[in-house]
């Protein structure tokens, strides 16, 4: 696993004030089943994320999608807003609006299958996190382990990044690569890479947010010295 030895270069958005002492706030946005999404809620109840985060929201813009009903299952709240024949800024705007409403400290994709509009990553730019299952300097978009497997890779990465206002261009947070060797189906591509992005993704949040907390805790010493 490579995660960056510091988040400090990144220019992430503050959390709100207090945060440092309590858990972070994670919004999960899927769109399908939601596989990614159950091992972040796992990892927040018994794993890395245990006593650093909770998930306030799970929300899919497939009022349908598999991974709501997963969620609520695991006793998440949920919302949906059908994206369907909606214009991107204004279904992107509606949508931010409704998850402003749940003070998310973190924006979490886990197989939101949107390109998202600055509608959209404008209102939580510097806390919105994807992951991708390829290197994002070698593949961008859809169809990552259709491209491992074609291409017949010994190897693939799996990228966790920030995103931007482009096709999976932001800052890489943590990589880690995925062993391809032997593999003969599409399914054991699939199956080898998700075990690596269940991992990797939750404890890239748990640096992150423990990263955070700690310059949110040396600001707040700072301040509270006699001048």
């Amino acid at each position: 696993m490579k995660l960056l030895a510091s988040f400090e270069q990144f220019r992430l958005a503050p959390f709100s004030e207090g945060a440092e002492e309590r858990k972070a706030r994670l919004a999960i946005l899927l769109s399908g089943r939601g596989s990614n999404m159950l091992a972040l809620v796992e990892a927040t109840k018994t794993g890395v994320l245990k006593d650093l985060a909770e998930v306030v929201v799970v929300f899919s813009n497939k009022p349908d999608a598999p991974g709501l009903a997963f969620a609520a299952e695991q006793g998440c709240p949920v919302a949906s807003l059908p994206s369907q024949g909606r214009k991107r800024e204004a279904f992107d705007a509606e949508a931010a609006q409704l998850l402003q409403q749940y003070r998310p400290d973190f924006v979490v994709l886990a197989g939101y299958m949107r390109i998202l509009s600055p509608a959209f990553i404008q209102p939580f730019a510097g806390r919105i996190l994807n992951i991708h299952p390829a290197d994002t300097h070698q593949h961008q978009g859809l169809h990552a382990y259709e491209w491992a497997f074609e291409n017949q890779l010994s190897e693939t990465k799996i990228t966790v990044h920030l995103v931007d206002e482009g096709l999976d261009t932001g800052p890489i947070l943590a990589q880690q690569t995925v062993d391809l060797c032997g593999v003969d189906t599409l399914a054991e591509v699939e199956r080898r890479g998700l075990a690596v992005e269940h991992e990797l993704y939750a404890q890239t949040l748990a640096e992150l947010i423990k990263s955070q907390q700690n310059v949110m805790s040396s600001a707040a010493e700072t301040s509270r010295v006699p001048k």
